[in-house]
């Protein structure tokens, strides 16, 4: 095992309490406080003029770091751009201290959707992960980005990135849960449940959700008005199998403002599913996703919803949005942690999720 050290930025540092907690079961007491535990091993400091800097307290000199970070809603309260500023500056300090590999694990990267190249805009995402690369970082980790192309953007020479699929947290959670067994999935969910994606770009994701349930798939197809950020002009629905009397799961990566959701809601409703429920990974909730989102549950047109902690989901945020049910990832955050020091493969954590084979297993 390489020696290192996990730390983290201000956004993150309860998050990355939980992992460290999680990494104690695979190593020593003894290991835990002299190669994990660094979460005092940064220092930020904010000056009156809006300006940060960055340093380290202690020695990592040939050490691996595990720099954990987030620019989205976080603990701290720290806002988009001091948080990526406060990543950058802290990048920068572990590389002059002569850190051996510096490895980024950010979550979720909150510029992932700005991926398109088009003639007079800027790609944040580009920009993101050419500064940290520049900076000095070795590795990249999030969970599932918006799109598998933006793997390409980085020279896999130069550093790595790794997008761990987030999705198997939540079809184990369904597993867990609400099914419970291989005869409910059976009897149950390949007849009588369905996954619908949010839009046609959202077909593959949907898809996978579908085929790990062996269930129907439905496609939605969103008409935007490009004109506005955030606005729906339209959705058609696209499925093979009735969607009445359905228990319908919509699947995304992402929710924002839920202007998409709320939109396809509304167009499933007058198909009479017997319930819809929305599953997603990272859980924005911009404004005025938790008004929107109240008021689909107030008006019985939303059951329930499951999203994941890539996001920071405080309890305030919690209490506005009834039947929200928040899926921890700090487990899985170990296990790649583990896999990237040991010089492990991590295949068994890409594997594509079957939910008979996990039942069966379980039971």
């Amino acid at each position: 095992m390489n020696d290192f050290i996990v730390c983290a930025t201000r956004s993150m540092h309860s998050y990355a309490s939980q992992v460290i907690t999680c990494l104690s079961k695979y190593l020593s007491f003894s290991r835990i406080i002299e190669h994990i535990n660094g979460l005092d091993l940064l220092n930020t400091d904010c000056f009156a003029d809006g300006e940060i800097e960055v340093s380290v307290n202690s020695s990592i000199r040939g050490k691996d770091v595990v720099l954990f970070s987030s620019s989205a809603r976080n603990e701290a309260g720290v806002n988009v751009d001091e948080a990526k500023i406060e990543l950058y500056h802290a990048v920068d300090a572990l590389k002059r201290c002569q850190a051996n590999r510096i490895i980024v694990f950010e979550p979720f990267i909150s510029c992932s959707r700005s991926d398109r190249t088009t003639r007079r805009s800027s790609v944040g995402l580009w920009v993101h992960l050419k500064t940290l690369r520049s900076l000095g970082a070795n590795h990249i980790v999030t969970f599932q980005l918006h799109s598998d192309k933006s793997k390409t953007m980085l020279d896999p020479s130069l550093c790595a990135i790794d997008d761990i699929p987030a999705l198997t947290l939540l079809n184990k959670y369904l597993c867990d849960t609400y099914i419970k067994s291989a005869e409910f999935l059976e009897q149950e969910v390949m007849r009588n449940w369905a996954f619908c994606s949010v839009d046609a770009g959202g077909e593959k994701l949907a898809r996978v959700f579908a085929n790990s349930f062996s269930a129907p798939l439905v496609v939605a197809h969103k008409q935007r008005d490009y004109s506005k950020i955030n606005k729906i002009e339209s959705t058609n629905i696209l499925s093979a199998d009735p969607v009445e009397g359905k228990n319908l799961w919509i699947v995304d990566d992402m929710i924002d403002t839920a202007g998409s959701i709320e939109t396809l809601i509304n167009a499933l409703s007058p198909l009479k599913p017997k319930e819809i429920n929305v599953i997603a990974v990272h859980a924005l909730f911009s404004s005025p996703a938790p008004e929107r989102l109240d008021v689909l549950f107030r008006n019985n047109l939303l059951n329930r919803m499951i999203v994941t902690d890539t996001v920071c989901c405080s309890n305030f945020i919690q209490q506005r949005i009834p039947n929200l049910e928040v899926v921890h990832s700090a487990e899985l955050a170990a296990k790649i942690i583990k896999a990237i020091i040991n010089n492990e493969s991590m295949s068994k954590l890409l594997r594509p999720f079957n939910a008979s084979v996990y039942l069966s297993n379980e039971n």
